[in-house]
């Protein structure tokens, strides 16, 4: 990718700014090559009736010049995935986001006049804004101002389809809301009367509370209507958990950032048949698919909502009971996109949210996909960060077995020693020493069936009757 300047950034910019003047640290830059390309007429007449033209604006406060346009590269993509056409992408170096218009107020006329050249309907910001600082740039630029976490938040309720998972969007949504309303003239209704009313006294005091506190009242009955909705629907998923967990069948949870291709690794791994998309966030519905290892043990493979830098804490939250089942896991397959300009910033921000929900503790295996476009180099800096890591690609299945060896060596093993003759009547348990247990020896014999095994403390429990 081009620097941030038109001609590529000098070697001292790509280190810090030194020696730089401050108007030119703190300029407007043009970030070359993130203009969203239209490849026929027939799909420019369709964006054109159906996408927003916007333009992209980053503040670039710490890291390295390819940090930054990392970033930004990111924003094209969601915006992209939302539905827009990108029509320019600005970025300023500055220590810290201006607290009044992010960008700073002496470089908002220069964006002003960038929306009206590219002829944009809206500006997206590569950041979360207070409800000031959207206002403050929407009232100078002329245009519609989101942040980022506006946009996932918008691509989320794009692609939830289940009843779940259209509830956990748009409890997130109504969050993120609530702190940015917002009344404007005729809209706020009086409530003093009186002195304080200025003279108006009676006949002059509102309903007793603004539109604004009308709207918050409104929006707070909808997210507790939501919350109760959600634990309803969490109900089955439990229910579900706690079956597994009786039959001691062990859980590896695929969790990654979104667009690593984890629902092809699901599919590669179980011929699941779940929707597989070149765009951000194109699963949030999580699936749950069995599989068994070579030794005939049984374990679940579910897919998991992807992660992303920056994920509002709106969605960490909504998702939660989601994204605790990673947590509740016996195993995590942590996937990373090999061919990514940035894969280790992918996984440090993946284990930022595995913090948030308390899963840092459950055995993971970095999965390095997509190693058929990936540079080698990369994969080769990779493997020596994260030394339990395989090197995978779910769509030509280069790596799976090896994949499946670690899974297997990683699952939990079951401990407790039993011998015990089974009465050929009680096949069930017989059927559970074999999907959740080791079998050690097995003998069909006239009394029933004799199995010396190793199963899990519950399972040895329900066969004490039958012990020898």
């Amino acid at each position: 990718m081009a620097g941030l300047t038109e001609g590529g950034l000098t070697e001292g910019e790509q280190t810090g700014t030194e020696g730089l003047e401050l108007a030119e640290r703190q300029s407007l830059r043009r970030v070359a090559g993130l203009r969203t390309e239209l490849e026929d007429i027939t799909e420019v007449e369709y964006r054109q009736l159906r996408l927003e033209r916007v333009v992209l604006v980053g503040v670039w406060t710490e890291g390295s010049a390819e940090d930054a346009e990392n970033s930004l590269a990111e924003l094209k993509l969601l915006a992209e995935t939302a539905g827009s056409e990108v029509l320019d992408a600005l970025i300023q170096r500055r220590s810290k986001p201006d607290a009044a218009t992010f960008i700073g107020s002496g470089k908002v006329e220069e964006l002003h006049a960038v929306v009206d050249a590219t002829g944009a309907d809206t500006v997206i910001c590569d950041g979360e804004l207070a409800p000031s600082q959207l206002r403050n740039l929407e009232d100078r630029t002329g245009v519609k101002v989101v942040d980022r976490t506006a946009l996932i938040l918008d691509i989320f309720a794009q692609h939830a389809k289940s009843a779940e998972g259209k509830a956990q969007v748009e409890l997130a949504q109504l969050q993120y809301q609530t702190q940015r309303l917002r009344g404007w003239g005729g809209n706020l209704s009086r409530q003093a009367g009186g002195r304080a009313a200025g003279g108006e006294g009676i006949g002059g005091r509102g309903p007793g509370e603004t539109k604004l506190e009308t709207d918050r009242r409104r929006i707070q009955m909808k997210m507790a209507k939501l919350r109760r909705e959600l634990k309803e629907l969490s109900k089955a998923r439990d229910t579900k958990k706690a079956n597994r967990r009786r039959h001691d069948i062990p859980s590896v949870s695929i969790a990654g950032y979104t667009n690593a291709g984890k629902s092809s690794l699901l599919n590669r791994l179980t011929g699941a048949g779940v929707l597989v998309e070149d765009a951000l966030f194109a699963t949030l519905d999580p699936t749950t698919r069995k599989s068994q290892t070579s030794d005939g043990r049984i374990y679940t493979l579910s897919d998991t909502v992807g992660f992303v830098r920056h994920l509002p804490h709106q969605l960490v939250e909504a998702f939660r009971s989601t994204l605790e089942e990673v947590a509740e896991s016996d195993l995590v397959l942590h996937v990373v996109d090999g061919s990514h300009p940035d894969p280790e910033g992918q996984i440090a921000a993946v284990r930022e949210v595995f913090a948030d929900v308390d899963a840092l503790g459950v055995p993971e295996i970095i999965v390095v996909n997509k190693a058929d476009t990936a540079d080698p180099l990369t994969i080769k800096q990779l493997l020596a960060r994260e030394p339990h890591a395989v090197v995978v690609s779910a769509k030509t299945g280069e790596g799976i077995d090896e994949l499946l060896s670690a899974i297997e060596a990683d699952l939990p093993r079951p401990s407790t020693h039993v011998t015990v003759v089974l009465p050929y009547e009680r096949g069930d348990l017989l059927n559970q020493i074999h999907s959740a247990g080791e079998i050690e020896r097995l003998d069909h014999e006239a009394d029933g069936t004799h199995v010396e095994a190793l199963v899990s403390q519950d399972l040895a429990h329900q066969l004490a009757d039958y012990t020898v």
